[in-house]
């Protein structure tokens, strides 16, 4: 672990938007992106969207130059529209934001702070450790994510309390590192097995609380029963059929000088 040097004054942030289907709430996330103090970039990757998506990202790219875009050729999900925009950043510090506002980026400065002051390498935000503002919905989705967050914690040994966070951030050269496998909305599970991996080699994990403001179906929420069901089988599989090795390119220098790569 290491910390940035001059935090404070360094433009260290990517920030990775995959998107699908956000025209009316993809403008008012990346305004609120632009503001936020050391700010890289803005990867936004347009999954292949049938509504106005495409054109907006395109002229948000045309009046601000940290905004790039990407575009998928057809609908690959979310987790392959990270693996395009994560091979894009350049930051030391690397977190996603969805595009529909469920999650507050003025909230991202305390998310990579851990990172930022040298005391993690890796920062869930989430929405269980301390309840900040969080809109009331599906009590099957709390319990659903409830135990797929314990099942997890079973085999990665890590004490976390929200795995399904929409809000992770990383160190650029863990992410841009790992080989991202799954599919839909697999990422969540995958990065939580492989991140843990790193953790035996002192990589550093923390949780710091968030807000969350779902949404329904009716206003557009994408994730379903069957996302559920495959996150089941990703747990049992990156967790127990995949070593060090394979979850990762190359494994981050800093790592590997302190614990040696096996």
């Amino acid at each position: 672990m290491i910390a940035l040097q001059n935090p404070a004054l360094s433009t260290c942030l990517s920030v990775v938007i995959p998107v699908y289907n956000e025209e009316f709430t993809l403008t008012a996330v990346v305004h609120k992106l632009l503001a936020l103090p050391g700010l890289l970039e803005i990867i936004i990757v347009d999954d292949c969207s049938t509504d106005r998506t495409p054109d907006i990202a395109l002229q948000l790219s045309q009046l601000h130059s940290q905004v790039r875009i990407a575009r998928h050729a057809k609908n690959a999900g979310k987790t392959k529209a990270l693996k395009t925009g994560f091979a894009l950043t350049k930051g030391d510090i690397v977190i996603v934001q969805d595009a529909d506002l469920e999650y507050d980026p003025g909230e991202i400065p305390e998310v990579i702070q851990p990172i930022l002051d040298g005391k993690a390498d890796v920062v869930y935000g989430s929405r269980f450790l301390v309840r900040k503002a969080a809109r009331v919905l599906y009590f099957s989705h709390y319990l659903a994510n409830q135990f797929l967050t314990f099942l997890s914690n079973l085999f990665t040994n890590l004490n976390m309390t929200d795995v399904e966070t929409g809000y992770k951030a990383f160190r650029g050269d863990i992410i841009r590192n790992m080989d991202i496998t799954s599919r839909g909305f697999g990422f969540e599970i995958e990065v939580t097995a492989k991140v843990s991996k790193l953790a035996k080699r002192r990589c550093v994990i923390y949780e710091v609380p968030i807000s969350y403001y779902g949404r329904t179906y009716a206003e557009g929420k994408k994730i379903g029963l069957k996302d559920g069901v495959e996150a089941l089988w990703y747990i049992l599989y990156f967790n127990l059929f995949c070593n060090l090795r394979s979850s990762f390119y190359r494994v981050p220098k800093k790592l590997v000088q302190i614990q040696g790569y096996e």
